[in-house]
C-alpha cells in the first residue's frame, strides 16, 4: 500500500472542512445556520494542521501531542508560525469546534491560518 503524503493529506482535511461549511452548514448573510457542521469543519481543519505539524516534527504513531507541546516546539523554530498556530487553535479548535461559532468570518480566517501553517510545513519539508 502506498504511503500517503502528509502535506497533501493535511490539505485534504482543510478542503474537506471548506466542503462541510459550503454544503452542510448553509451560510445565510454572514452566518452559518447549523453549528453542528461548523463544529465538524473546525475540527477537521484543525486536524489537518496537526497532520502537517506531525510531519514537520517527526511525530510517529496514532496519539496526538498536547497543544502546549506544539506551541513549545514552534516557539523554538519560528515565532510567526507560532502566532499562526495560536490563532488557528483559537479560531478552529476553540471558537468553531467547541463553541460552534457560526460567524463566517471566524471560519474564513481560521481556514486561512490552516493554509498558512500547512504551506509553512510544505516549504520546510520540500527537500526531505
Amino acid at each position: 500500500m502506498k504511503e500517503k503524503n502528509p502535506v497533501l493529506e493535511a490539505k485534504r482535511y482543510v478542503d474537506n472542512a471548506r466542503t462541510i461549511l459550503r454544503e452542510k452548514a448553509v451560510k445565510e448573510d454572514r452566518y452559518y445556520q447549523d453549528p453542528k457542521y461548523v463544529k465538524m469543519a473546525g475540527h477537521t481543519a484543525y486536524t489537518g494542521i496537526l497532520v502537517a505539524l506531525d510531519l514537520f516534527f517527526g511525530v510517529k504513531g496514532k496519539g496526538r501531542k498536547d497543544v502546549h507541546w506544539y506551541k513549545e516546539q514552534l516557539a523554538t523554530k519560528d515565532k510567526r508560525a507560532l502566532k499562526d498556530f495560536i490563532s488557528a487553535y483559537d479560531l478552529l479548535h476553540l471558537a468553531m469546534s467547541y463553541d460552534g461559532n457560526t460567524d463566517s468570518e471566524i471560519a474564513k480566517l481560521g481556514l486561512t491560518r490552516a493554509d498558512e501553517i500547512i504551506q509553512w510545513v510544505e516549504q520546510r519539508t520540500a527537500t526531505c
